[in-house]
């Protein structure tokens, strides 16, 4: 299959006809396309403006309500049958600092593929088309959904391993050191599980749905990738629980370690209080009977039996408070 070079454009028309793909990057061939009965052709839009959107939307038929969804781009993850086409939008996360989220959706109809997405998902590095689009478009327009949606879903084990392993040091960091960045940091990944939530959990249910009705526009060859996109969300939705449940847990090691500090620093407070009590006691009772006289010379042997007791009663108590763990 002839596919032609890839000029980096916002738009890229890929059309099957009798066999062959070409490819442009321009809307002029897409009315052509349109009323070709035979022809077969994805397009793909990066961040299209109203217009465009637009133009597209009234060559291509679309349903006004899919056009006001795609242009709003603050839906949720959701699959949506409007006529003969399935609205289908997903989102792709990335994760340098934090969780981002991008809106991705297709629509498919018997003829076309439509793609909108912004410019930080690029569909063409998906690994299932690495053979290139003409044999992935031969098998079919859903087969060539399967393949990009396959992509978006395996994009997200990579970010689970990463935070994964982030709460496995930060259980390390707030047993060793459980200081405020550290619990900060636990907070941040409790948010960004929030935000993968609200992506893994309605994308389950999207593949559940299609996957468990008959749609003409997902042939009974693709059923069973489309399931192996839904065994892989129950296995992201598993592990997704686990990460929340060990976030959870490290807040709880965090509180219980910052009580055993407390502890610990009360228990040597108490220690060192029982300590200068006895010898302030000691130095309370006799004092003021044998510090004058000392001073001025005399009796000199009492005030250094009170100092001896006071030591020896002092490095008493230090022993025991060893000895029970206090100090």
């Amino acid at each position: 299959m002839d596919v032609a070079p890839d000029s980096g454009g916002r738009i890229r028309l890929v059309a099957l006809r009798d066999g062959k793909a070409t490819e442009s990057t321009t809307l002029e061939a897409l009315p052509a396309l349109v009323r070709d009965p035979q022809a077969r052709f994805w397009l793909d839009m990066v961040d299209p403006s109203p217009t465009e959107m637009a133009a597209v939307a009234t060559t291509l038929g679309l349903h006004p309500l899919i056009v006001e969804d795609i242009g709003e781009r603050n839906e949720r993850a959701k699959v949506e049958h409007v006529g003969d086409v399935i609205h289908l939008v997903l989102f792709a996360l990335s994760r340098n600092q934090h969780i981002e989220v991008d809106e991705l959706d297709f629509v498919l109809s018997r003829r076309f593929l439509l793609t909108v997405h912004p410019p930080s998902w690029d569909p063409h590095t998906a690994h299932q088309l690495k053979l290139g689009l003409g044999p992935a478009m031969t098998r079919g327009l859903d087969y060539l959904l399967w393949a990009l949606v396959d992509s978006v879903v395996d994009g997200y084990f990579p970010i689970f391993d990463r935070l994964a392993d982030e709460i496995d040091d930060l259980q390390d960091r707030v047993i060793y050191k459980p200081d405020r960045e550290t619990l900060e940091e636990v907070f941040g990944l409790k948010r960004e599980l929030i935000r993968i939530r609200h992506v893994i959990g309605p994308s389950r249910e999207i593949f559940n749905q299609l996957t468990n009705r008959d749609d003409a526009l997902i042939g009974e060859a693709q059923l069973l990738y489309f399931r192996d996109i839904y065994d892989h969300l129950v296995r992201l939705t598993d592990d997704f629980d686990s990460s929340r449940e060990l976030v959870a847990a490290t807040v709880e090691v965090y509180l219980s370690t910052i009580n055993n500090n407390l502890s610990l620093i009360m228990k040597r407070l108490t220690g060192v209080t029982v300590v200068l009590a006895g010898v302030g006691a000691l130095g309370g009772l006799f004092g003021m009977s044998e510090a004058g006289p000392a001073l001025a010379g005399q009796e000199m042997t009492g005030f250094w039996i009170v100092v001896l007791v006071s030591l020896v009663m002092g490095a008493i108590a230090v022993g025991v408070l060893r000895w029970i763990d206090w100090v």
